[in-house]
């Protein structure tokens, strides 16, 4: 589980991957600004309102990513179980009237002066570190039901449900599927999985049953043209936004959907106003950045010197770019709007700052190997 004396540390972490993160955060500050500058001027009376916040947030991931490229991530290790208390804490604080606060029907965030943190985005990352300590410590325990696999789908499911409370379906899904993932490359039996995806789609089912406005996001995903103007704008919008692009894109800057058609472009759909702009090559370029963070960061996991180590890289990974492959196929339409934002891209605070912070730790991981 510990690094052993046949590791080494790099004197520099993978500048592949590091490049990858800068060009997409880069990107991303292009976009926030492209995209909300009109909204920002009608609102606040200052285009450039959402670009400062965001360069704000910016500042801090990148100091946090610098700070964790710099641990060494075993450190993560001997505090996974505070850091862990201290995600369910704000889960639990959240939740509570006057603490928690609502926007758009989610009691997702806690006000710290004029910014506010979500909870969620920090118990990704928390759960994420756990789990790699304990699959670490009982790899050996994993394909069994009892003494692996149940502890592992406790720990998760719990998560889940605090998550589920606020309620923010698109967060929980990026977890249990981060965390299912991790579960099954540590060895669980995959008769174990068909029986939890047997439990799973009658959650999923009672879940959606239970919330009228889940209803309506299927019912629009599969016509959003029987209610243009309701639950299908968004997504129609966002199609409007996306075909006009062609191959080269309308120019940078010269979206017709962020003129208050596409609601808020700048966070959830700010992939729609990427792909009006700069077109299909625009967006195909993303995608790729997309794809080589994957492949650099499956390849720490599997550079990794211990358990703990591999664990975390795939946890960390997995985790940007399941949250990525959500938030493109709700854009182009593939699957029903979730509610999830586009990681290095989106506007957001606690998502860009502790998206860049995962990313530290896994520059930091990058920096060991085996010899």
């Amino acid at each position: 589980m510990y690094m052993s004396q046949s590791t080494k540390l790099k004197e520099k972490p993978d500048y592949f991957l590091l490049t990858v993160i800068i060009l997409l955060l880069t990107a991303g500050i292009a976009m926030v600004y492209s995209s909300s500058y009109i909204w920002a001027e009608y609102k606040y009376s200052d285009q450039f309102y959402f670009l400062k916040r965001q360069l704000l947030f910016a500042s801090a991931g990148v100091i946090a990513m610098v700070i964790f490229m710099r641990i060494p991530y075993n450190t993560w290790n001997k505090y996974a179980n505070y850091i862990l208390f201290f995600c369910y804490l704000l889960l639990v604080l959240v939740l509570v009237p006057g603490i928690g606060m609502v926007r758009g029907g989610a009691q997702s965030w806690i006000g710290v002066g004029a910014f506010s943190i979500q909870p969620s985005e920090f118990m990704k990352l928390g759960l994420i570190i756990f789990l790699s300590v304990f699959l670490a410590s009982n790899q050996k325990y994993i394909a069994s039901f009892k003494k692996g696999f149940f502890p592992s789908l406790i720990l998760v499911i719990s998560a889940f449900g605090l998550i589920m409370l606020q309620p923010d379906l698109g967060t929980g899904i990026v977890l249990i599927t981060t965390c299912m993932i991790m579960i099954f490359v540590a060895g669980a039996r995959l008769s174990h999985f068909f029986g939890l995806a047997l439990i799973g789609l009658v959650s999923f089912v009672i879940l959606i049953i239970s919330a009228p406005y889940r209803i309506s996001r299927i019912t629009a995903f599969l016509n959003p043209w029987e209610d243009p103007l309701g639950d299908g704008f968004q997504i129609i919008q966002s199609l409007y936004a996306i075909g006009p692009g062609g191959l080269m894109g309308v120019g940078f800057g010269e979206s017709l959907q962020k003129y208050f058609y596409l609601p808020e472009p700048q966070t959830d759909f700010i992939f729609s106003i990427l792909g009006e702009e700069l077109g299909f090559i625009g967006g195909t370029l993303l995608i790729v950045l997309f794809f080589f963070l994957f492949w650099r960061g499956i390849k720490v996991a599997l550079e990794a010197p211990d358990l703990f180590g591999r664990f975390l890289a795939l946890g960390i990974v997995s985790m940007l770019t399941i949250q990525a492959m959500i938030n493109i196929s709700v854009v182009i339409g593939l699957i029903p709007v979730t509610g999830i934002t586009l990681p290095f891209l989106s506007y957001g605070g606690s998502s860009l700052t502790l998206t860049l912070a995962s990313a530290g730790i896994l520059l930091n991981i990058s920096r060991y190997s085996r010899l």
